[in-house]
């Protein structure tokens, strides 16, 4: 039995998103909740939301370009002298190609601050976080837009849409359990100076999703890790540098750079951040290779922080793409401190 036109559109899918399973965000210092599980309440504030939305290869897909959606909210509750229980919930939606190849998830963040070190002014302070996250995703596929080579009509020699396929793919795979676990560290030097480091496993149940009743396609189990901090270098400007590396099955991604900040320092708060970041990708035919460099820039506002990046792409599709990549947008709100319990965390 033949699968030619959806061979083609998995092999394209995957050799564009450079072999991953999962999709990504440039701007990973502002997508927490889906980057680990021990973020989940790691902020200056009351309560956090948080939104991302990506666009990418719209010069080569146009109006079948990816995009990948996700939201999610935080907060905390002390307990004991100085440590906190966080609690949360994060969603994803990614959709991708002609064939609206999509992945859904959402599930429940839940973790445990614990205080290592702390001063008397809460300028030291230092931290370590563990999250789990549990939940839900399903991946579907539509037909639509498909033709199979059962439905090729000779004697016409056109297609025949209303002629049986005879594939046995179906449209979705079943729901399936997704299960996630990381630990953050991080200590504050003082105001304006941190460190952070963390790690985390996604998919550690490694869930079946499988499009064939029956069958196993296992979904890899990703592992992440990720670094970064904040350099003063006077009252008004610092920078903030940062790493992130995921590994899923055969596909490896490193995204490294860093962004500069300025900010006012006034009761009525205006924070600005520009920088640059470039991505490393790896490739089956060549190895790991430069795959895009990112230029971002951050608007902090009190209470607001709104983040756009676009990705230049330098990969082997460079020439296709024109070098445009993806553009991608954050939002998140943090409600400031309403009673005498505050935590300091760094800023990412």
């Amino acid at each position: 039995m033949r699968h030619s036109l959806l061979i083609t559109l998995f092999a394209l899918l995957t050799a564009m998103a450079g072999h991953a399973q999962d999709p990504h965000f440039s701007q990973f210092y502002n997508a927490a909740l889906q980057v680990n599980p021990a973020l989940t309440g790691v902020f200056n504030g009351q309560f956090r939301v948080a939104a991302n939305y990506r666009n990418q290869w719209s010069s080569i897909l146009g109006g079948d370009a990816f995009r990948t959606i996700a939201a999610g909210a935080d907060m905390r509750y002390k307990v004991f002298q100085d440590d906190y229980f966080t609690f949360g919930f994060a969603a994803l939606q990614d959709q991708a190609g002609a064939g609206q190849l999509r992945q859904a998830r959402g599930g429940l963040n839940l973790g445990f601050m614990k205080q290592l070190a702390g001063g008397k002014y809460r300028t030291n302070d230092q931290y370590l976080s563990f999250g789990l996250q549990g939940g839900f995703g399903q991946y579907s596929l539509d037909y639509g837009n498909f033709w199979f080579s059962n439905q090729y009509n000779s004697g016409t020699e056109a297609v025949d849409p209303t002629l049986p396929s005879n594939e046995l793919i179906g449209q979705s795979s079943n729901l399936f359990l997704d299960i996630s676990a990381g630990l953050l560290y991080y200590a504050l030097f003082d105001e304006d100076a941190s460190v952070y480091a963390g790690g985390m496993i996604a998919h550690a149940n490694r869930p079946n999703i499988s499009f064939v009743e029956g069958s196993d396609e296992t979904l890899y189990s990703k592992f992440v890790i990720h670094a970064g901090g904040q350099v003063p270098f006077n009252d008004n400007f610092s920078m903030l540098p940062g790493a992130f590396l995921a590994l899923q099955g055969p596909s490896q991604e490193t995204v490294f750079g860093a962004n500069l900040r300025y900010t006012n320092h006034d009761w009525y708060e205006v924070a600005v951040r520009a920088g640059m970041w470039a991505r490393l990708a790896n490739k089956l035919d060549s190895g790991v290779n430069l795959d895009a460099l990112i230029y971002s820039f951050i608007l902090e506002v009190e209470r607001w922080n709104l983040g756009v990046s676009y990705d230049v792409n330098h990969s082997s599709l460079r020439k296709a793409s024109l070098s445009r990549g993806g553009v991608e947008v954050s939002l998140i709100y943090i409600h400031p401190y309403q009673s005498r319990y505050r935590v300091n965390c760094p800023e990412f």
